[in-house]
């Protein structure tokens, strides 16, 4: 039977606990029958009781403390972890996650110092816990860096949700963003679900990443057409529609002597919004307006000489 030592403090918690000291000895100790015999014996087991009560009592009190304060700190740095993020703007789903990785991260820290205050050797524990970690982090290497990825993208918004983008070979309106991966719907309404380590290591083109783009257009002429005519239609054509922009000026120029067609480049700026709408209806007036000015707009040909002998 253990005793406490004459002189040592309550609060001297490097011994352990009385009764863990004690069933320790109960399972390997030279004592073990004595030690069984005092568990089993009433009287005995309340004598042992009497001499280690106060320590005993003393370690589990403060056990609860640690444990209550630990708690209270968790939630405390969570509620303002959140706060300080949403003030921020940062992305809700980020928010809500990180908040409750910090609070279980100090939960197990004060979980350890507990276990630590009832003379449980926690080194063991601590270096079992990070091999275990480590194993788990080479074998979920890939998710944990989609995760890595998500946490960035989140962070620091190349695009949010709603947005038109192009990356890692797929394109289409960005449905929603998680941790692990972004939802895109393509064009023709299919679903993508992109794994987000490949977007984040990919070049990312956001076609609504600013509020306004320029409408890049070439109008092939035929080379026996006036030049000056199909130009002066497209100017109408720029200043007429109150989509396209004054500032900045649209560009029409003539760009390249093609093989069977004079290029001009037609290059309005309007609202991101009204980029398809803009492209699609001007080449519908492109073509109306040069079939009633006479403007010819070629198709391919080849033209052939024969010669007689």
């Amino acid at each position: 039977m253990m005793t406490r030592v004459p002189g040592s403090s309550f609060l001297d918690l490097s011994r352990g606990i009385p009764m863990l000291t004690f069933l320790g000895q109960a399972e390997a100790g030279p004592n073990a029958a004595a030690a069984v015999d005092t568990l089993t014996d009433p009287s005995k087991f309340m004598k042992f009781l009497t001499e280690n009560g106060p320590d005993l009592a003393v370690q589990v009190l403060t056990a609860l403390v640690i444990l209550i304060v630990g708690r209270f700190v968790a939630g405390a740095l969570r509620k303002g972890v959140q706060k300080v993020m949403i003030t921020r703007g940062v992305d809700p789903s980020l928010t809500g996650f990180l908040g409750s990785l910090l609070y279980f991260a100090v939960m197990a820290f004060t979980v350890i110092a507990v276990v630590d205050r009832f003379g449980v050797q926690t080194a063991s524990f601590v270096a079992m816990l990070g091999a275990i970690g480590f194993a788990v982090g080479m074998a979920l290497q890939g998710t944990l860096g989609n995760f890595s990825s998500g946490v960035m993208l989140l962070l620091f918004r190349p695009f949010k949700a709603g947005d038109v983008i192009e990356a890692a070979g797929v394109k289409g309106k960005v449905v929603e963003i998680s941790i692990f991966s972004t939802t895109i719907c393509t064009p023709d309404n299919v679903k993508m679900i992109v794994p987000n380590g490949k977007l984040f290591g990919d070049t990312i083109k956001n076609f609504n990443g600013y509020d306004t783009r320029r409408v890049d257009m070439v109008m092939g002429i035929g080379y026996g057409s006036d030049m000056d005519t199909a130009m002066r239609i497209l100017a109408d054509l720029a200043k007429n529609d109150d989509r396209i922009l004054d500032e900045p000026a649209t560009a029409i120029a003539v760009s390249e002597l093609a093989d069977s067609s004079v290029n001009i480049v037609f290059r309005p700026w309007v609202n991101t919004a009204d980029y398809w709408g803009v492209y699609f209806d001007m080449h519908k007036l492109v073509k109306e307006k040069f079939d009633a000015a006479g403007v010819e707009i070629p198709f391919p040909q080849r033209v052939v000489h024969l010669e007689k002998d």
